[in-house]
């Protein structure tokens, strides 16, 4: 196997293990979170479906109204349309294994990069641009 590419966004660290956006098919990615990282706002997928399983460290996930703190060996799943979010409020980096079905691509993470490691706060506009561009709908703020 050939050493995946390793994509930063922010904090963040993406390698992508399974491309599967040329042929529409899964995708799995390791997704590093450093304690306190800044992370993607609650948000859901038009076209997807998520699952995450944590390798190492703890993850505070969410899906809808149901929020747990994931550890070694367990995994959430996010069902197309439904709002998701993740932080990492604990001491020790998380490490996780991300499966989309079907895959949004390494591409999405290219491209997020390039708006949030531009430097200065992301703008805004940009991103909602790229996440539109790969089915991701922010979610509107809770009352």
């Amino acid at each position: 196997m050939t050493n995946p590419e390793k994509i930063k966004v922010g904090e963040l660290e993406i390698k992508y293990l399974i491309d599967g956006a040329a042929k529409g098919g899964m995708g799995v990615f390791e997704l590093t979170i450093p304690p306190g990282a800044k992370v993607p706002p609650p948000h859901s997928h038009t076209n997807n479906e998520e699952c995450i399983y944590v390798l190492e460290g703890t993850l505070s996930y969410s899906v809808d109204d149901v929020s747990r703190h994931l550890r070694p060996g367990e995994w959430m799943f996010s069902p197309k349309g439904s709002v998701h979010q993740f932080s990492n409020a604990h001491e020790e980096v998380a490490r996780a294994l991300v499966v989309l079905t079907p895959d949004i691509g390494a591409q999405y993470f290219r491209d997020v990069g390039q708006v949030v490691n531009a430097g200065g706060p992301p703008d805004q506009e940009k991103m909602l641009r790229v996440m539109s561009a790969y089915g991701l709908v922010p979610a509107a703020p809770r009352a």
